[in-house]
């Protein structure tokens, strides 16, 4: 059972690294995964402090661009700007989150058929965004006007139905609204920072009665593999995209979300 648990800890926090930052949707990765290998963890500790390694990684792959941002915060309008873009964006998933928090914990996180038709709904939405043809109007993420980041935050919204993906959220309304494949990347990137950290201080927080750290080496295990993964994939999604556009995770998605609803239906 040890050992059954340490791999079930070991996979799920592959699962949340390697998806957290691409747009397939790691909640209902996770979600699927867990009632797949029956992985439960006591007061739900696990599933809150697994998101930290992935927001350890983004923010250490770039720590150094937060450091230039923070210095030229007061000095450099341009950097400005841009933070307070970022801000913007996030700002309506905190607010739509904090206030409908206890729905989606116990109301649609709980039901696998809707994180299996989200999976397929995003997929097609996003493999029609990625053969769009298109003539990017904002190719770098320092010029991105105020009101383009907050448009994109009310995108992130839609994530809050699990197996819709924040990253495809965010990355879909970009494109719509004329941004270039890279740079839609790259603000998701920076979006998943504040929107991350908020949502593991928040579920911290609503959790501080139940977490329970009795199983701790299970949670280091999936704390350091969600953090290698999302080094490995923050340092190559950028150029993927570049070269191979977002249909591959758009198949992905409607692949796994297709096997689910078989699964579903077949089990029923």
């Amino acid at each position: 059972m040890a050992d059954q648990t340490i791999v079930g800890a070991l996979i799920l926090g592959l699962i949340e690294g390697l998806t957290e930052f691409i747009p397939v949707s790691s909640t209902g990765h996770l979600l699927l995964a867990d009632r797949l290998i029956g992985f439960r963890s006591p007061g739900n500790t696990f599933e809150v402090l697994i998101q930290l390694g992935a927001i350890l990684a983004i923010v250490s792959v770039y720590f150094w661009r937060l450091v230039d941002l923070a210095k030229g915060f007061f000095t450099d309008a341009r950097k400005r700007r841009f933070v307070i873009a970022i801000v913007l964006a996030f700002l309506p998933a905190a607010v739509i989150g904090a206030l409908a928090h206890d729905f989606i914990k116990t109301v649609l996180f709980e039901s696998p058929r809707v994180i299996c038709i989200a999976l397929v709904v995003g997929g097609i939405i996003l493999l029609a965004v990625d053969r769009m043809p298109s003539k990017p109007r904002y190719r770098d993420v320092m010029d991105y006007p105020l009101w383009l980041a907050f448009a994109i935050g009310v995108f992130q919204c839609l994530a809050m139905i699990p197996g819709t993906s924040r990253s495809g959220a965010t990355i879909a309304g970009a494109l719509l609204m004329g941004t270039d494949k890279r740079s839609a990347a790259e603000f998701s990137f920076f979006l998943a920072m504040p929107t991350m950290a908020g949502a593991f201080a928040y579920d911290l927080y609503k959790n501080r009665n139940v977490l329970s750290f009795d199983d701790a080496s299970y949670i280091v295990v999936g704390f350091l593999a969600a953090f290698v993964a999302g080094l490995f994939v923050v340092r190559s999604l950028l150029d993927f995209v570049s070269r191979h556009g977002f249909a591959p995770f758009a198949w992905w998605r409607i692949v796994v979300g297709g096997i689910g609803l078989i699964a579903l239906w077949a089990t029923a």
